[in-house]
């Protein structure tokens, strides 16, 4: 009797072939050409708020704050600052600029930012900043609504755009302490990343863990000390955050416990079942990143996640959220195996493309419709995908030591126990 080890092999995917040539030819340079007129067309995209009468109307909230604590007032005196106390703080170098310079400076700072954030995304994976993937992703990003959205507005979300990937590219490379670092000075701008502590958990990266909740609690106790009445951001901003803000921001929020009672639900079962889809989204986290595989998918795919699952959940959850996510993902269909490389990934994400019509949803405040759409179609593709490698990670964990008999016609397959041989 003769035996033959078998290595255990993941099943063949039939499109594989095709998509590794495609990806092998995005990873390459791109033309001079080429990477001109993306760059053209995304500085284009960035300024076309020019055309509006005022831009960085967010940035302006946040420039008004730092405004009112040189004055010797309360920041948190303004219901509409919404930030924690490291942000005035932040912002104080723009009250030494004009107005009519703002208006031209926000828009393309922001617009940099961003396209800062695409390209660490890249290199998340290795791509190289002037690839094929980079010019499809600089114009795939001028042409997306919510980065339109966002340089309009001049808002700070444009941080964690950046802080993201950079965490994750730090992560990637065995840097954890400098990627809860990066993650805690992006939370003291803006609390927007506050779900990704949950990743340096799951890693049980506890020294990481302790810089991103270290760093934004000492910088916002430092600002709070030297500012005027810093308890009304737990007796007037946080209330107000937490119940959705107003009756002007409230149509554009797409958590689904606020678009769920505008489709005539009552307001707790709305909040129930947004409760229950987080919680699910958050399992398939978990799920996620015990499945392991390429170490940057991993990462992007659970912490995209668990930002979704708060989309999906906390409250306000706007447009200009996507860009905090979806630039990683995107990144990622150079990986086998990505739920980038799914068409159901890019399905929500196309009604987000300028110029693509969604009848009845196309105004303003019905847009977030449209919006809670992406973020749950998202989640729903990245929990299938999740589920998907788990499942193909236990496969080849059951697939591992065995060898294959062979006597006759006859086949069979047997345990091979750690150091033992074959005769």
């Amino acid at each position: 009797m003769s035996a033959s080890t078998v290595q255990h092999q993941p099943p063949h995917d039939p499109t594989s072939g095709w998509q590794d040539v495609v990806v092998q030819r995005l990873r390459e340079r791109a033309s001079w050409p080429a990477l001109t007129a993306a760059v053209l067309l995304y500085t284009l995209s960035s300024v076309r708020a020019y055309a509006k009468e005022r831009t960085g109307i967010d940035n302006a909230v946040v420039v008004r704050a730092a405004h009112t604590l040189l004055e010797g007032g309360s920041p948190y005196a303004d219901k509409r600052f919404l930030y924690l106390p490291g942000a005035v703080f932040a912002a104080l170098p723009q009250t030494l600029l004009s107005r009519r310079v703002l208006f031209y400076a926000v828009p393309p700072v922001t617009g940099a930012l961003v396209a800062l954030g695409v390209v660490l995304a890249l290199r998340i994976f290795d791509v190289r900043a002037d690839s094929r993937l980079a010019v499809v992703a600089l114009v795939g990003t001028a042409l997306f609504v919510p980065f339109q959205s966002l340089v309009f507005l001049g808002n700070w979300t444009a941080a964690s755009v950046v802080a993201l990937p950079a965490a994750l590219l730090l992560a990637r490379r065995g840097r954890w302490s400098g990627a809860g670092m990066v993650v805690g000075a992006a939370v003291a701008l803006k609390p927007m990343l506050v779900p990704v502590l949950l990743l340096f958990v799951l890693a049980r990266r506890w020294r990481a863990l302790g810089w991103a909740v270290g760093l934004p609690a000492a910088l916002s106790l430092a600002a709070s000390w030297a500012m005027p009445r810093p308890g009304l951001f737990f007796t007037r901003t946080l209330p107000f955050l937490l119940h959705g803000q107003d009756s002007y921001a409230r149509p554009y929020d797409s958590a689904w416990p606020s678009v769920l009672p505008r489709l005539g639900l009552p307001h707790t079962l709305a909040f129930l079942l947004a409760a229950a889809a987080g919680a699910a989204v958050l399992s398939f986290a978990r799920l996620r990143w015990r499945a392991g595989g390429e170490e940057g998918l991993r990462l992007v795919e659970c912490a995209s996640l668990l930002m979704l699952a708060a989309f999906v959940v906390s409250r306000p959850a706007f447009l200009n959220y996507a860009l905090v996510v979806v630039p990683s993902l995107a990144a990622s269909v150079v990986e086998r195996g990505a739920a980038a490389r799914s068409v159901w990934f890019w399905m929500p994400l196309v009604p987000q493309v300028g110029g693509v019509p969604w009848p009845g949803l196309d105004t303003a405040q019905r847009h977030a419709f449209r919006d809670a759409v992406m973020y749950g179609g998202l989640a729903v593709v990245l929990a299938l995908a999740a589920r998907r490698r788990a499942g193909r990670s236990a496969e080849e964990e059951a697939g591992r030591g065995l060898v294959t008999l062979r006597n006759g016609d006859y086949s069979l397959c047997r345990e091979v126990q750690p150091g033992a041989t074959s005769e």
